[in-house]
């Protein structure tokens, strides 16, 4: 990346099924666009069940993090993690969400797309707002047309319905472009501001 113009940092990000199904993919497009990132590559398509599984990591250490994540906001809330999973155990509970999210994904279409500009990555998430849309700010996506919270995903027994996913590193943008886009081209182009 050193040698590259930090104006060329790419970025996926993928609109979820919630944000489909409310109108919201001009929206999230356009917020990116007013800060100035462009959108290098962009398409609306049904994901497979193995393309979603593939999307989420499977190793354990992030699947029991679904689970410690699931642990904490059951506590915060007063909920009992034994009556609905029969389980206080992490390592069992989070393969449980990850299935809830497979399932939401599959869902309804969803929207992929590659972001360039400065610092994509890390605005594209400042603009998103935080994964739980109930502490996102107003101004933020989420914080704008969301109030989803893990308390209530997990008490109807589903994911988070968060409007979209942002990869959270380079590193994770780089794997994300990859896996989702493969051999598709990607656009290169000079916006009027440029």
């Amino acid at each position: 990346m050193s040698n590259k113009n930090p104006k060329e940092e790419r970025t996926y990000v993928m609109i979820k099924p919630d944000g489909v199904k409310k109108g919201l993919i001009g929206e999230v497009i356009k917020r990116f666009e007013q800060r100035d990132l462009k959108v290098v590559a962009l398409e609306m398509f049904q994901p497979t069940r193995e393309e979603i599984d593939t999307h989420y990591p499977k190793d354990s250490m992030w699947v029991t993090r679904l689970g410690e994540k699931t642990l904490k906001t059951y506590d915060k809330y007063g909920f009992d993690a034994l009556a609905d999973f029969g389980t206080t155990d992490a390592e069992k509970i989070g393969p449980e969400i990850r299935e809830w999210l497979i399932s939401y994904m599959l869902s309804a279409p969803l929207v992929k797309m590659v972001v360039e500009g400065t610092h994509a990555v890390d605005m594209v998430r400042k603009i998103a707002g935080p994964t739980f849309p109930y502490l996102a700010d107003m101004g933020t996506i989420r914080g704008d047309f969301s109030n989803d919270s893990p308390a209530l995903a997990n008490a109807e027994k589903r994911a988070v319905a968060n409007i979209l996913h942002a990869s959270e590193t380079l590193e994770e943008a780089l794997h994300e472009i990859k896996h989702w886009f493969g051999k598709k081209e990607i656009h290169s182009y000079k916006r009027h501001c440029d």
